[in-house]
């Protein structure tokens, strides 16, 4: 990299790193918009709502079981061509499900979306971050990680809106323009870059055996269950609890999004030097948010405020959870990566088990942001033994990932 580029990148962030994140958005929305239009495709397709939920569970447990594996099966692919090829398997994917009238068709076509979603997520962190200084690490990560944010408060939204007026196979199609625009931005913008040392999978399953990295994943599940089970049951919460009619529940939803942008800005920027304050910061300001929550549920002033706070608590962590995990594991970073992306879908695909076991066992509504308060509280001994180790000298690796630019010749 030539000195003008490196003082660039030093000054602000590359343009790659924000079409991944708008890439990211594009593919994320596929996974907010289906809870908007499960009763159009249940009557579409003559099934009950709890089969068409099962399409959620299809994607999840293709993120889940899928990253890893396809961690290790593209390792000595260049970067951009493994963006580019899950981006077109995802749109090709959404795209057989749309054209034909099966279930079982679309329910396979979930699984593999969610597949190629977990490869292209754990390759775009680690492709962002190769295209900056180190003390930009988590900062970038948090700018890719916004365009999942943006998903769930924008691009799942408007495609639901969409699909009212179009039958819900409507924002689906625009996902996949979404997703094709991304990859052929991709193509153009995006550096063709190659790890700067030779790809070695026994070098990254030797990583996956540190004790530490697992400590970051415990406190990425648990921190990430414990703001999403009050966020997905906010609608609820909002109308039978706090008494708002359902105008205002995507309003409120909106400001919890604007707290995750300014989350993420926040643990962007203070993670590199101070990752395990942004940790605790995160951990503690969930647990607090979800109680008083609970607590002062019928008064509308202070659950939006305290909506707006969930949504800054939660999302401060994630740049510094991936900082974490990329220090830990930066001469192996790919299989890491992964990992951690299918470790905050662990996370998401618990809130149903959680809330739902509470509500079975004829808990009230309200009885959810505690249930979030508890694994907030959960998620700060796994950051204290984290922040121990490190100061106990258990090793980090020294840089994070290296990239170089290929030459032309090897563009993908």
């Amino acid at each position: 990299m030539s000195a003008s580029s490196t003082r660039q990148v030093r000054g602000r962030l590359p343009l790659g790193v924000y079409l991944l994140a708008f890439s990211l958005f594009a593919m994320g929305s596929a996974e907010f918009l289906l809870a908007g239009v499960l009763p159009a495709i249940a009557d579409d397709l003559g099934i009950t709502l709890s089969s068409a939920g099962a399409l959620i569970s299809a994607f999840a447990i293709g993120v889940v079981i899928g990253g890893p594996p396809l961690a290790v099966m593209t390792l000595r692919w260049p970067r951009r061509t493994t963006l580019v090829t899950t981006q077109a398997v995802f749109a090709a994917s959404v795209a057989a499900g749309l054209l034909v009238d099966d279930y079982a068709v679309l329910l396979a076509t979930r699984f593999l979306c969610g597949l190629a979603y977990a490869g292209y997520w754990a390759v775009a962190a680690v492709t962002a971050i190769g295209l900056v200084t180190p003390d930009r690490t988590a900062r970038t990560s948090g700018v890719v990680v916004s365009g999942l944010s943006l998903a769930m408060v924008g691009g799942g939204p408007a495609g639901a809106l969409l699909s009212h007026f179009t039958g819900w196979r409507g924002g689906f199609w625009a996902v996949v323009v979404l997703t094709a625009v991304g990859a052929v931005l991709t193509l153009v913008a995006v550096p063709a870059t190659r790890t700067g040392q030779e790809p070695s999978v026994r070098r990254e399953l030797r990583t996956m055996r540190r004790p530490h990295l697992w400590v970051v994943y415990a406190a990425t599940i648990l921190s990430t269950a414990a703001y999403m089970i009050t966020y997905n049951y906010l609608a609820a919460f909002l109308t039978d609890v706090t008494g708002f009619g359902a105008v205002w529940v995507p309003v409120i939803l909106t400001l919890f999004g604007v707290g995750a942008f300014a989350g993420l800005s926040i643990g962007g920027r203070i993670a590199d030097r101070r990752p395990h304050a942004a940790l605790l910061a995160g951990a503690i300001g969930i647990a607090v948010s979800s109680v008083v929550l609970s607590i002062a549920a019928g008064h509308a002033v202070a659950v939006v405020a305290l909506v707006l706070l969930l949504g800054v608590a939660g999302f401060v962590l994630n740049p510094a959870i991936y900082g974490r995990v990329f220090s830990i594991a930066s001469q192996a970073p790919t299989l890491a990566g992964a990992t951690a992306v299918s470790a905050f879908q662990l996370g998401i695909s618990l809130v149903p088990v959680l809330a739902g076991g509470a509500l079975n066992l004829g808990a009230g509504i309200s009885s959810v942001p505690l249930i979030g308060a508890g694994l907030a509280l959960l998620t700060i001994p796994a950051v204290l033994i984290d922040r121990t180790a490190r100061r106990d000298g258990v090793r980090d690796d020294a840089r994070p990932p290296s990239v170089e630019r290929s030459p032309d010749r090897t563009r993908s």
